[in-house]
C-alpha cells in the first residue's frame, strides 16, 4: 500500500474542512490503514465517515485489499501537534521534559512554546508554615517529551 497516496487522499478530504488536521497515519504490513484526525472544535462522526469514504472510494480493493479505520485521538494519547495545544488552552496538562514533570493549566500556546501555570505550597520566607504561590513555566515544544490532557471529574 502506498502511504503517500493514502496521505494525499486524507489531506484532500481535510481541505474541505479547515478546522480538521491529520495527527497520524500508519499502514501495517497486512494493509490495515489507521488514520487519526483531530479538529479545532473536535471531530464529528460524519466527518470521520466523510474522510473514510474519500480514501476508500479512491483505492482499488481489486489491486490490493485493505482495512481502513478513521478515528480521533483518545484522551490517553499524548498531544503531537501545535494545533492540539492551542485547542486545549485552559485545560490541565501533564508535561514531561528531560529534566522534570509538570502539571498545570495551559494558559498560552503559540508557534514556539507553551505556558503552564499552577499553584504550589512553599515555606514562608519568614516564620513557620507555608504560603500558596502562583508558578509559571514556559516550555519550548522541542523540550517537551510528552504532554497529555488531564481529565478532572
Amino acid at each position: 500500500m502506498d502511504q503517500t497516496k493514502v496521505r494525499d487522499l486524507v489531506e484532500e478530504a481535510l481541505v474541505l474542512n479547515e478546522k480538521l488536521f491529520l495527527i497520524d497515519l500508519s499502514i501495517s504490513t497486512n494493509n490495515k490503514i489507521l488514520v487519526t484526525v483531530d479538529g479545532d472544535d473536535g471531530v464529528s462522526l460524519s466527518e470521520c465517515i466523510r474522510i473514510s469514504r474519500n480514501v476508500e472510494h479512491n483505492l482499488d480493493r481489486e489491486d490490493e485489499d485493505f482495512a481502513l479505520e478513521v478515528s480521533t485521538p483518545d484522551i490517553s494519547h499524548p498531544l503531537k501537534q501545535k494545533r492540539q495545544y492551542k485547542k486545549n488552552i485552559n485545560r490541565i496538562l501533564k508535561v514531561k521534559t528531560a529534566e522534570e514533570e509538570l502539571e498545570g493549566t495551559l494558559t498560552e500556546a503559540d508557534e514556539d512554546k507553551i505556558v503552564l501555570t499552577w499553584k504550589a505550597r512553599e515555606p514562608k520566607p519568614i516564620g513557620k508554615g507555608k504560603v500558596t504561590v502562583q508558578k509559571t513555566a514556559t516550555l519550548k515544544y522541542k523540550d517537551i517529551k510528552e504532554a497529555k490532557v488531564k481529565i478532572v471529574f
